[in-house]
């Protein structure tokens, strides 16, 4: 449960209200950034679940400032709920890196886990030839096999693989779910595979109108323990994971439901409580004064 709301909470031009679309623009929603107008998003989610009568909750807020040439992410996750499943499950989050005409392309990524055991800390830098990672305490092992310089440069960190996923350009004829995602987060290196399953009607907190069905299938391409690989989903899901992605007026597609059918607790659901882009001038200007 955790895993999952970390990794999917990880992921608009506008606040509450409806938005219909059944085309998806060719040109990148990256040109106007790249020419010389930054943005700031705001996306939180909210998760929820029950186990018997208790109630499971979890909240990931994040923070994306774009300007024509780098970008900044700041997120926070946070779950309450069963001991041994939710229980002080908290983590601060941050990315940065270049913009590109068509992706954000990570330079540098933090985790930092405040559940009160291993509080682990993972830092990567993204080099010419591979990406240098420091966990304090360490991974026991990097998993078997661990990932290769190769594959670890070829695929992005989890904060700006999820939230940048949906600012990649998909040309007329293209899946409008896109993929891979692809994920590294300093040990497991994981691919995500979407299959498009129509436009439906979502309604969030955040949100109100179509987005298009996609159901997710995973690769655990390398950094996993022996045998875990051969799993195809995350640890305690049980049936697929669907995630709802919304095409916006400004040409990007974001996740703005994800549900899962769980082993232990039943369907968990993410909702987007809040998406919101705003001219990120304007919020530093407001911060001064």
């Amino acid at each position: 449960m955790k895993k999952l709301i970390a990794a999917t909470s990880l992921v608009a031009l506008v606040s509450a209200g409806a938005v219909m679309a059944d085309t998806v623009p060719d040109a990148s929603p990256l040109t106007a950034i790249k020419s010389g107008e930054p943005i700031r998003m705001t996306y939180e989610v909210k998760a929820s679940a029950w186990a018997l009568i208790i109630p499971i909750t979890g909240k990931a807020n994040f923070r994306l400032d774009m300007k024509p040439n780098t970008y900044a992410i700041k997120g926070k996750v946070k779950t309450t709920g069963l001991a041994d499943i939710l229980v002080n499950y908290d983590m601060d989050l941050a990315a940065s890196g270049y913009v590109r005409d068509d992706e954000l392309q990570t330079y540098a990524y933090v985790s930092q886990n405040n559940d009160g055991k291993k509080n682990r800390r993972v830092e990567m830098t993204y080099g010419q030839s591979d990406v240098a990672m420091t966990a304090t305490p360490a991974f026991g092992n990097l998993g078997e096999p661990p990932a290769t310089p190769e594959q670890k440069l070829d695929a992005r960190d989890p904060l700006t693989a999820f939230l940048g996923h949906g600012f990649i350009p998909r040309a007329a004829g293209d899946d409008p779910c896109g993929g891979p995602m692809k994920i590294f987060d300093g040990r497991q290196l994981t691919w995500l595979h979407f299959e498009n399953h129509g436009l439906k009607k979502v309604k969030t907190d955040g949100f109100k109108g179509e987005a298009y069905e996609c159901h997710v299938s995973m690769d655990k391409i390398a950094g996993y323990k022996k045998g875990e690989a051969n799993k195809d989903t995350l640890t305690g899901i049980d049936g697929p994971l669907r995630m709802w992605m919304a095409p916006l007026p400004n040409g990007t597609i974001m996740p703005v439901k994800i549900q899962a059918d769980t082993d232990k607790i039943g369907t968990v659901t993410l909702q987007v409580s809040k998406l919101k882009f705003e001219p990120l001038e304007t919020e530093v200007a407001a911060g001064s004064n």
